[in-house]
């Protein structure tokens, strides 16, 4: 459920106006993620997001999910030519070509690190040490685009042929996956979600 108290205080990107934006930051933002499925899920997001706000892909996220079997990197990986045609005709999705035949050809990379790795989390969780990162933000000009962390991922996925996976789109993608925690430090979120990782990661963690 959204926490709708009044005077709760948000990272001061939230956009109070649009409630799928609130209900993003208040349930997902953040969160450590490790399932696979969902990893590649965020990173096709963030890779169709490149040149547009996020907020015009998160308004379609569902009739993403369906158009891209919901996001399972081994039913994507077998797209075609002729389903990649069908999904530039799909008014639900953002209809560019680059980025519709990145999302395929990113599916058959990720589950070449799958293979190499055991799983993309244990791969792309190595670059914060397998633990989250904790930034101290109090206002909207200290959020970072980027970090050394977010360059040598992109550096490492272009190597393995990934597309559109800058360092913006891969340090959007951690802070969404939790890699990072980039919450304000005045944001009710940041407390809650630091508490998560003791019961995660258990002694290994220490803020």
């Amino acid at each position: 459920m959204v926490n709708r108290e009044k005077n709760i205080r948000r990272c001061p990107w939230v956009d109070l106006s649009k409630v799928e934006y609130v209900e993003y930051h208040d349930q997902e933002w953040g969160v450590p993620v490790y399932d696979d499925r969902l990893i590649f899920e965020f990173l096709s997001l963030e890779s169709a997001q490149a040149g547009l706000s996020w907020y015009t892909i998160l308004k379609r996220r569902e009739h993403y999910r369906r158009a891209f079997k919901n996001f399972e990197p081994e039913k994507v990986a077998r797209f075609n030519q002729k389903r990649i045609e069908k999904l530039l005709i799909d008014p639900g999705i953002i209809r560019n070509r680059l980025k519709i035949e990145a999302t395929v050809n990113n599916a058959r990379k990720f589950l070449e690190v799958q293979a190499a790795y055991g799983s993309f989390s244990k791969y792309i969780w190595s670059f914060v040490g397998g633990k989250p990162k904790i930034n101290k933000i109090r206002k909207l000009s200290d959020y970072a685009a980027t970090s050394q962390e977010s360059d040598a991922l992109s550096k490492d996925l272009k190597r393995r042929g990934f597309k559109f996976v800058g360092p913006t789109i891969c340090y959007a993608h951690m802070q969404a996956t939790g890699l990072v925690n980039d919450h304000s430090l005045d944001c009710f979120r940041r407390g809650e979600i630091v508490e998560q990782y003791s019961k995660i990661l258990g002694p290994r963690f220490k803020v």
